[in-house]
């Protein structure tokens, strides 16, 4: 545990002290962390990525970070190495970005405050990813309501590319579905299915 205290020490500064330690679902020690600090984090993520395998690894595996039709690999799959990007705690999502107006890097928390909405998140990210050039498709439709993306969400030099971004788009199931053969990967299958 106190390896991956210095390793986000090297982030967030020598005297960083989490504010509260906990175990994880899995059961792991996790940390809390303010959205301006996990921010640093994903941003020196984009500013490290060819230091280590991580970044490599999610976006050659996106359907294994999140799975089908999920936020991240979503994400994943439409900006082709340039954003990783990972659902978190109840309304977190995190993006960490390659983008030559930030070559330190860019990091992304998006936090509903009121829990985890996944159209809510998803238009958010779609319209911050999509002012620095990245397209990805909406989410499905929602019954009888329209969203809206409001000019708050991005830096006011990112305004006007934020008017141009839908809120809604045909998508077709088929076309997401995953790219690899499940087959590949197990050790043997049997007729019966068994």
């Amino acid at each position: 545990f106190s390896s991956y205290i210095a390793e986000l020490r090297k982030t967030l500064g020598s005297q960083w002290r989490p504010l509260r330690v906990a175990r994880d679902g899995c059961g792991l020690p996790t940390v809390s962390n303010t959205v301006t600090e996990l921010a640093m984090l994903y941003a020196d993520l984009a500013k490290q990525k060819d230091e280590d395998w991580i970044w490599e690894a999610m976006n050659r595996h996106p359907d294994l970070v999140g799975g089908f039709n999920r936020l991240d690999s979503t994400i994943l799959k439409a900006c082709k190495g340039k954003v990783i990007a990972k659902e978190g705690a109840d309304g977190l999502l995190g993006l960490s970005v390659v983008h030559p107006d930030f070559p330190q890097g860019l990091g992304v928390v998006i936090k509903i405050a009121h829990g985890w909405n996944p159209q809510a998140t998803w238009y958010v990210a779609r319209g911050v990813l999509g002012v620095l050039g990245f397209e990805f498709r909406n989410p499905y439709a929602l019954h009888r309501q329209k969203a809206f993306l409001v000019e708050g969400i991005v830096p006011p030099n990112y305004e006007a590319q934020l008017r141009g971004i839908k809120t809604w788009d045909d998508w077709d199931p088929n076309k997401d579905m995953y790219e690899y053969d499940w087959t590949e990967f197990a050790e043997h299958t049997q007729e019966n299915g068994r």
